[in-house]
C-alpha cells in the first residue's frame, strides 16, 4: 500500500499554480426603469442620503429639516417609481415623503408642472367629496398634491397623496407657481 501511495505522490504537483489577477470591476449603481427622468428624481435621492442619512421611508413617514433657507424658490421632486416627494429650497432638499400616486387604470401625469391654486382644506368634486387638506392642485383637470391615506403603493385617482404632517409643511413652504417636477 505504501508503494502505490508513493507512485500516486509522484504525479503530484506541491508547488502552487500561479494565478493571474483579473481586474475588479467596478460595481455600477443598478439603472432604475424610468419612463421619463431627467436626473431630477435620482439626485433627489442621493440628497436624502446626504442631507438625512436615510435611503427609504415607510408608507406615512416623512423627514423635514430643523432648519429651512430663508432665500431661494421651494420646488418639489415627485418620484413616481420609488413612490416619494422631495421638497426643496433653493438647492437645499429640506424634507421627504413616501407617497401615493395613482392606481393602475388612472395618471399621475409626468413632467413639469407648477401649483396653480392652493386651499388649506378643499373637497373632491369628481370622487365623492373626499377630503384634500392642504390642497394644492397643479393642473386644470383637479390633479392636486395633498394629504391623504399613504399606503406605500399607488392608489390614488391621481393626486399624489401625501402624510398630513408633511402636505402642511409643504403647503407652508409653497406658494402659487412653485414648480413641481413628476418623474417616473
Amino acid at each position: 500500500m505504501a508503494a502505490a501511495a508513493a507512485i500516486f505522490l509522484t504525479g503530484c504537483e506541491t508547488a502552487p499554480t500561479a494565478r493571474v489577477a483579473t481586474p475588479a470591476v467596478a460595481a455600477r449603481p443598478m439603472e432604475m426603469p424610468y419612463r421619463w427622468t431627467q436626473g431630477n428624481a435620482p439626485q433627489a435621492h442621493k440628497d436624502m442620503v446626504a442631507a438625512f442619512g436615510r435611503a427609504g421611508l415607510a408608507p406615512g413617514q416623512y423627514l423635514w429639516a430643523t432648519a429651512v433657507p430663508k432665500e431661494g424658490d421651494a420646488h418639489i421632486v415627485i418620484d413616481l417609481l420609488t413612490q416619494m416627494a422631495y421638497a426643496y429650497r433653493g438647492d437645499t432638499l429640506v424634507g421627504a415623503a413616501s407617497i401615493s400616486s395613482a392606481k393602475r387604470g388612472m395618471v399621475t401625469p409626468l413632467g413639469f408642472w407648477s401649483i396653480q391654486e392652493k386651499r388649506p382644506f378643499y373637497r373632491s368634486k369628481k370622487y365623492d367629496n373626499a377630503p384634500m387638506p392642504f390642497m394644492q392642485r397643479i393642473d386644470e383637470y383637479g390633479i392636486a398634491l395633498h394629504g391623504g391615506n399613504n399606503p406605500g403603493y399607488p392608489a390614488s385617482h391621481g393626486c399624489v397623496r401625501l402624510p398630513l404632517k408633511f402636505a402642511e409643511k409643504l403647503y407652508g413652504l409653497t406658494k402659487v407657481g412653485t414648480k413641481i417636477i413628476i418623474e417616473g
